[in-house]
């Protein structure tokens, strides 16, 4: 099999995205971006305008517009990280259920619910 047949099969895995070198390319701003905020200093600048920070770190419309909606799988989609969006999701106020409701397309409260039963 060769590199791009396997590329092609890695792509194919439903409900899964790949972070490879394309996307890793694609997201760079973003997950530039994210990694800023590992200053409370540039979290602080981001809080009070968001436009002109995501500007700053010239995110093109689509990245810009992933974070505008607060929606961790769009921004994925947009090129980031996930390692990065945890960052950018911990200003919003998001947590681990907060992010795993929005990838299985549930309520928080339901995704806690799938928790608490497969638990008991």
């Amino acid at each position: 099999m060769t590199t791009a047949q396997t590329r092609a099969r890695r792509r194919d895995i439903p409900g899964t995205m790949i972070f490879d070198g394309d996307m890793a390319r694609i997201g760079y701003a973003l997950n530039r971006m994210c990694f800023s905020f590992n200053a409370a200093e540039c979290r602080a600048a981001f809080l009070r305008d968001e436009e002109a920070y995501m500007t700053r770190y010239r995110l093109d419309d689509a990245q810009k517009a992933a974070v505008r909606s607060r929606e961790v799988l769009r921004m994925m989609a947009a090129g980031g990280h996930p390692y990065y969006l945890a960052k950018l999701a911990g200003i919003f106020g998001l947590d681990m259920q907060d992010i795993g409701a929005q990838q299985t397309g549930v309520s928080k409260q339901e995704f806690q619910a799938k928790l608490a039963a497969a638990g008991a």
